[in-house]
């Protein structure tokens, strides 16, 4: 049926009315279909109509809501947890700690990541206990009935504080800077002695949120036969799948995910975050259980993007062909790794920009602080350094009284160049790009 509908959609020329606009395709491109013309997506259709199935469309009888607490502090030692006075309250069926976790830890890489934190929090969307309830008004009633008390541990926030031996160890005793990545190419120092010009700057980037329309949501449910099923907005289904299964200590086998249509992603639901939670709590009430984010929860327990210290260091010849460039990446990963492996190695591989310059250092760490962890959001670190090395590109240009499309066109990659890990590249097209843009915002090039 949806194939019929979307054959029924009319694809007119340039200017008539319609939903679709077809576009013939250049000579070059005619033995690819679908390249150069605008396709149809398959959920269109259903999307204008409102007929598609969001997680907060479904339900399930019998369904529980989950609520979790999250820490009031941004780093502290937990003395004691109790729940005994939230189960009290009428409709709420059941709460659980760090205890009733078997395995208390995930994460992509270094799964340093507690479901729920047992003996320390490290910022404040940790969370601490949660309950099941017949509703969510009653399941938020509930975590104020929770006694948590606390022994307030010292705040590290500023990635450069984090960086120091005397620093409080936010994952003790294991160091704040739990990743790092070095490349190198030619001798740096040497042509930065010989440079005409050395350019020196610190840039620096802030945390985002992905803010999609619709939070981290998620439903737990048992079989009778003990199989696990989980509808949620996780992206990564298979990631999520053997990471629960793991949690759960079952078998993979046994546990089925199912990914709803996403109401905006962005990075920001590569990973599990409430799932655990709301398994544990379905296996024990014996009830489908459901758990959505607040906003705040949002901002505080989900990823963002990764605030970067990035520090440039340039040599360059007076005709303004770059010959060194040293680089110096502080990521900010907050409490928890995430997706930082990934990012920084990234941001590394990337930080010298792309140009052709045949003296290079490049130095790439991430730190923990007391903040909301931070993990994958579009690009994965290339953002960050795009801003830093193209800003850095303008001061340089500025310094020499030079263009500055004229000095990215001098220094741009060429075909056969060799990038800063040793790969020849191959199909670059970047200074025919250049020229391209330039030409299409009536950018003239001014020669010195």
């Amino acid at each position: 049926m949806e194939r019929d509908v979307i054959r029924k959609v009319p694809l007119v020329k340039p200017g008539e009315p319609g939903m679709i606009v077809e576009e013939a395709p250049t000579e070059e491109l005619a033995g690819y279909p679908s390249v150069g013309r605008r396709i149809p997506r398959r959920d269109t259709i259903f999307q204008v109509l409102g007929q598609l199935k969001y997680i907060n469309d479904l339900s399930f009888p019998g369904m529980l809501y989950a609520k979790v607490l999250r820490s009031r502090y941004a780093h502290a030692r937990i003395l004691r947890v109790d729940v005994s006075k939230a189960l009290e309250v009428p409709g709420v069926v059941a709460a659980i700690t760090a205890d009733d976790i078997p395995v208390n830890s995930f994460g992509p890489s270094l799964q340093d990541q507690p479901v729920l934190a047992k003996d320390k929090v490290r910022h404040m969307g940790d969370g601490i206990a949660a309950v099941a309830a017949v509703s969510e008004q009653i399941a938020e009633e509930a975590l104020e009935k929770i006694v948590v008390e606390y022994e307030p541990l010292p705040v590290v926030l500023d990635p450069l504080e984090a960086m120091r031996e005397d620093a409080p160890r936010i994952h003790e005793p294991r160091s704040n800077i739990y990743w790092e990545w070095h490349i190198r190419k030619g001798d740096v120092e040497k042509a930065l002695a010989e440079a005409h010009l050395v350019v020196q700057e610190r840039y620096r980037t802030q945390m985002v949120e992905h803010v999609p329309m619709e939070t981290h949501s998620s439903i737990a449910m048992w079989d009778a036969g003990g199989r696990l099923t989980v509808w949620c907005t996780v992206g990564r289904i298979t990631l999520a799948r053997t990471d629960l299964a793991r949690i759960l200590q079952v078998p993979v086998s046994r546990v089925r995910v199912v990914s709803t249509q996403l109401g905006g992603n962005f990075g920001g639901k590569n990973e599990i975050t409430i799932e655990p939670v709301l398994a544990i709590l379905a296996k024990k009430t014996g009830r489908p259980v459901k758990g959505t984010y607040s906003r705040k929860e949002e901002f505080i327990a989900s990823t963002t993007r990764h605030p970067f210290i990035m520090e440039y260091t340039s040599g360059v010849t007076a005709e303004g062909r770059i010959i060194a460039r040293k680089v110096r990446l502080i990521a900010d990963g907050g409490a928890y790794c995430s997706w930082s492996e990934t990012t920084l190695g990234k941001a590394t591989i990337l930080s010298a920009g792309p140009y052709d310059i045949p003296n290079i250092a490049l130095d790439g760490y991430v730190v923990y602080t007391n903040k909301p962890m931070t993990g994958a959001m579009r690009g994965f670190g290339a953002p960050q350094v795009c801003f830093a090395y193209e800003s850095h590109m303008d001061t340089i240009a500025h310094r020499l009284g030079m263009d500055p499309l004229q000095i990215r066109l001098l220094n741009a990659y060429d075909e056969g160049s060799i990038s800063a890990t040793g790969q020849i590249l191959h199909s670059v097209a970047l200074k025919k790009t250049l020229l391209a843009a330039a030409e299409r915002f009536g950018w003239e090039v001014k020669e010195r």
